[in-house]
């Protein structure tokens, strides 16, 4: 049996969910947020608890629990707290500003990247160097920070790219005179 499908999501006090047929919506202080699931898997809220049952045994029913366990607890995360990630550009002249709602970054290249972020996800930059993208759909906020990430990968020789704050990149020796 999943672990992750067994565990119970506990639900905080300002976050009301309600259900038509197997699509859910979390409504709570910071937005509101609504996903159709898998139809098979049964999904019973009690007592300020949610609890994700499957039907049978089935490879395909044992795929689906611990995922729609997972997605509905991030529901009810970004909800009532939010998600955020950092990132952090590292090299010589490597500087983010923010124009309008609009990120502008210059990493090298010959011409400055814009990106706009979609709705629902807001990207501030606290200095120079850092980044910071804030939402309540954990999977819109990881895109993005991703696709930030892509425009400048960190590199193995020097370091210098866009990581994520805490990543560690691997170095590796450059070419050795004789």
């Amino acid at each position: 049996m999943s672990r992750v499908g067994k565990k119970p999501i506990e639900i905080p006090t300002g976050v009301t969910i309600t259900m038509n047929g197997n699509t859910v919506t979390v409504k709570g202080p910071k937005g509101e947020l609504t996903r159709t699931f898998n139809p098979d898997m049964e999904i019973k809220v009690e007592d300020n608890v949610m609890n994700v049952t499957r039907p049978s045994d089935s490879k395909e029913h044992r795929t689906v629990h611990g995922t729609t366990r997972a997605l509905l607890a991030n529901m009810v995360e970004g909800v009532s707290k939010g998600f955020e990630k950092n990132l952090e550009l590292i090299g010589v002249g490597y500087r983010a500003a923010k124009q309008g709602k609009k990120l502008v970054l210059n990493v090298g290249y010959s011409h400055p990247v814009e990106i706009e972020p979609e709705e629902g996800v807001e990207v501030e930059v606290a200095s120079n160097t850092k980044v910071s993208v804030k939402g309540i759909d954990k999977e819109r906020v990881g895109a993005l920070a991703a696709n930030i990430r892509d425009v400048r990968p960190p590199e193995p020789y020097k370091g210098k790219g866009i990581r994520y704050e805490g990543e560690y990149v691997r170095r590796k020796e450059g070419k050795t005179g004789k």
